[in-house]
Parts: C-alpha cells; sequence; structure tokens
C-alpha cells in the first residue's frame, strides 16, 4: 500500500531531499555492496501521530536507496509487536519501554536505531510548577512515563500520586475541565493543549534533562530480517534517520 503518495508528490519529494543533499550521490551508492532484497515493509496502526511520522513519510527515500517493493502492512496496537517479531512486516517504530517490555517477553525483534528525542510534555493546573509538586495530586497520562519521572524524583508513583490512565476515562478532557490536576501529553495531544490554552508546562522531554538525553521513539527491526539483510537494513535506517530530519526542519515538505 502507498500511502499519501501520488507520482507528482514522490518526484517533488525525490527532487527537494535530492536538492537539499540528503539523498547520496551516485558514486557512494556504487562503493556500497548491494541490496540483498529490494522489498520492505513497515508496520502501519491505526493510531496515527505525528511522532510516527518519519516510517510513513520515506518511501521516496526507500526508493532512492533501491527498494522497489516498499509497502505498508496493516497492524493493531495491540498486536504490532507480535506481527513484528512473526514476520508480517519487517520494521515499525515504537517507545522504548514498548521495545523492552517485547525483548523481555523473548519476541524475535532488534532494536535498531533511535529515530528522535522525547515528545511528551507534562502540564498542570495551579500552583504546581515542578515533578515534586505532585504529590497528592491526581494526574492523568501515560502511567508507564509517568513513574519514570515521578520516581526520578523520589515520589512513589503508586503512593504519591493518583495516576488515571485508561482512555476509556478521557483524561485528556478531565484534564481540560481542572478535574485532575496534571496531564502527560504526547503528540496530537501536546499541540492541542497548547492551542487551547490549558494549565502550564512544566516538563518538556525533549529539553529538560535528565530525559532529554534519551531517546523516545525508537526504530526496531523483525530480527530475521536484520541478520538475513544487514544491507538492506542500514539502508532503512539511513531512510527513516533522513526522513526523521526532514520531517522537522521541513515539515512542508510531507504535510498535505
Amino acid at each position: 500500500m502507498t500511502m499519501w503518495q501520488t507520482r507528482r508528490r514522490f518526484l517533488t519529494m525525490t527532487a527537494m531531499a535530492g536538492a537539499a543533499g540528503i539523498l547520496p550521490p551516485r558514486r557512494a551508492w556504487a562503493a556500497e555492496p548491494g541490496l540483498e532484497t529490494t522489498s520492505v515493509r513497515f508496520g502501519f496502526g491505526r493510531f496515527l501521530s505525528i511522532c510516527f511520522a518519519p516510517q510513513y513519510v520515506c518511501e521516496p527515500l526507500l526508493r532512492a536507496e533501491g527498494f522497489t517493493d516498499v509497502r505498508y502492512i496493516d497492524t493493531t496496537d495491540r498486536t504490532q509487536l507480535e506481527d513484528l517479531g512473526s514476520g508480517n512486516f519487517d520494521f515499525h517504530s515504537n517507545l522504548p519501554l514498548r521495545y523492552a517490555l517485547a525483548i523481555d517477553r523473548e519476541l524475535p525483534i532488534a532494536v535498531v536505531s533511535g529515530v528522535h528525542a522525547g515528545c511528551y510534555e507534562l502540564f498542570a493546573h495551579g500552583d504546581i510548577r515542578g515533578i515534586a509538586d505532585l504529590k497528592g495530586k491526581s494526574v492523568g497520562g501515560d502511567g508507564r512515563w509517568l513513574s519514570l519521572i515521578v520516581a526520578y524524583v523520589g515520589l512513589d508513583p503508586k503512593k504519591d500520586l493518583a495516576l488515571i490512565n485508561e482512555r476509556g476515562a478521557k483524561p485528556l478532557e478531565l484534564f481540560a475541565q481542572g478535574k485532575l490536576d496534571a496531564y502527560l501529553a504526547a503528540p496530537p495531544e501536546v499541540q492541542e493543549l497548547h492551542a487551547r490554552k490549558v494549565g502550564h508546562l512544566i516538563l518538556r522531554t525533549a529539553v529538560d534533562r535528565p530525559w532529554s538525553q534519551y531517546l523516545c521513539c525508537m526504530l526496531a527491526a523483525n530480527r530475521e530480517y536484520a541478520a538475513r539483510y544487514p544491507v538492506a537494513t542500514k539502508r532503512v535506517i539511513r531512510a527513516v534517520l533522513k526522513a526523521a530530519d526532514m520531517c522537522a526542519s521541513e515539515p512542508h515538505w510531507w504535510r498535505g
């Protein structure tokens, strides 16, 4: 399945990429080993996030790397790691915590690259000005990330916070209504809260230490694909990282 691409869009993006100097010169390709396969498949989840934009818009760069068969395979948030491990597709972007849990379960995947730094932002109401001020407060959002963040400043996430992270409870709306004291948002929720001018910001993982020193979204491969096709894997990584740079520096290239 070709996503968000028309022939004109493909040619335009490839021309822009070449003009920007992010496609390698042909003599560089000639000096590299040939691709072991020209086919690559990415998992495409129902939940779309701008965090994963690089893997969705890298098709022209993959074709410039020599791939002729680029496909996006439907998956779900619940089964995507199992689908990657079983070989239903070859690559997928996700959060480090998800991959750590998958590897602990011995799923046959290999994390091959970081893609970009943090995208989470922590919003709060009232006189909350730092993480330590969350003690005794109600907080919504990703409970795993929240647990790491508050534990870093000495809080016990189970005892010191009232965590609300069930999607059915709609914690974002509860925070917007003032019924939660704080909310850890991920894109596009981050942009929505800024646009609605809800709360104030107390943490940006992209710039605030120590979280800014860690990667957020990472790229993983089916372990057999990475072992069998090391040159193809290297070129996929290169294309995805170039796409990440394009998304960050020239977002109008890939927006509709």
